[in-house]
């Protein structure tokens, strides 16, 4: 028995309780995308006109919603912030200039608090998108455009605790975040500089000569070199492989670890065998200005663990291998 008296829940209650949470959201989104017109279209339209900042306010759960979206328009390409609106009426309202557009959430479209900013809006000719459930309310009204993210119900089972509400209200914001990104061209690289930190930012802002090993450390050797010589320059660069080089520095093949294992198999004569014998030929290069991330997508994709970095016309610039990778947070 619980604290209040209830027997401990059982494992299938639990998962069937969960289970009919999902498939109230789900069904919520379904009827969210069927809903989609023309204001959708006059939402996108009226933020990329915008020559100010999108901001995005809403109280209790939809605030935190309004973050949500928020920091999405921001991180992908919309200049945007959170303005709480309880703090607007107190010197925040400040944050709002002409030539903004505010985007606006609330549920029942009646939020005191957000209503209260709407003579500010309108004196300034700022722009409002509004979100609700209510298309009759005072906020949809009042707004220069209406995005219906109405449910039929919420997951809670009183039908009081917002639930599949805000989850519709954070998908139509990702969904304006998403087609204003597309409709701005808002690249890979755009997206890896508004995200420096972390392994993101790593992953979208590393390229492969900012990694690979260079000058002295690279392992190379010509085609007629010994075999013996190869292993040597193998074992003192520390890479597990060598390129093989002609006359101007273009990789014509590569030795590995592998190819040795199949020349012993093969029962050639390490002593009187040189590199053109036991080369890979063709071997997978990269460019430097690729990003670190596609050379660790060729190492997995090809299930090899280093890779050579050529110029335009093949010569070798630099190599690096998995451990490199590792080393600078990319895989």
């Amino acid at each position: 028995m619980n604290a209040v008296g209830h027997s401990a829940p059982s494992e299938a209650s639990l998962l069937a309780s969960a289970r009919r949470t999902i498939d109230v959201e789900n069904a919520a989104l379904a009827a969210l995308g069927l809903r989609l017109d023309a204001a959708f279209a006059a939402a996108c339209r009226a933020c990329l006109s915008c020559g100010g900042r999108t901001i995005v306010t809403g109280m209790g759960k939809s605030g935190h919603i309004a973050r949500k979206i928020a920091a999405t328009l921001a991180s992908t390409g919309t200049p945007s912030f959170f303005l709480h609106p309880g703090e607007a009426s107190h010197g925040d309202i400040g944050m709002i200039t002409r030539g903004d557009l505010l985007l606006a959430l609330s549920n029942s479209g009646e939020t005191a608090e957000v209503l209260e900013l709407l003579p500010h809006l309108k004196r300034l000719g700022v722009p409002v998108i509004a979100l609700t459930g209510h298309a009759e309310s005072t906020l949809a009204r009042a707004a220069d455009v209406h995005l219906d993210v109405g449910v039929a119900q919420e997951a809670c089972p009183h039908n009081l605790a917002p639930t599949a509400s805000t989850t519709a209200a954070l998908v139509m914001g990702d969904a304006l975040a998403v087609a204003l990104l597309e409709a701005r061209g808002f690249s890979a690289d755009d997206f890896a500089r508004s995200h420096p930190g972390g392994n993101l930012g790593r992953r979208l802002l590393l390229h492969v000569g900012d990694v690979m090993r260079r000058g002295e450390l690279l392992p190379c050797v010509r085609p007629d070199t010994p075999l013996a010589e190869g292993l040597l320059e193998m074992t003192r660069k520390g890479l597990g492989m060598t390129a093989v080089l002609d006359e101007s520095r273009r990789v014509v093949g590569i030795f590995t670890d592998g190819d040795l294992r199949r020349a012993l198999d093969r029962r050639i004569d390490v002593h009187a065998a040189v590199m053109r014998d036991v080369m890979t030929e063709g071997a997978r290069t990269i460019g430097a200005r690729e990003l670190a991330a596609a050379a660790a997508r060729t190492m997995e994709t090809h299930q090899i663990t280093a890779l050579l970095v050529t110029d335009a016309e093949r010569r070798l610039i630099g190599a690096l291998n998995v451990h490199d990778l590792m080393r600078a947070g990319v895989v």
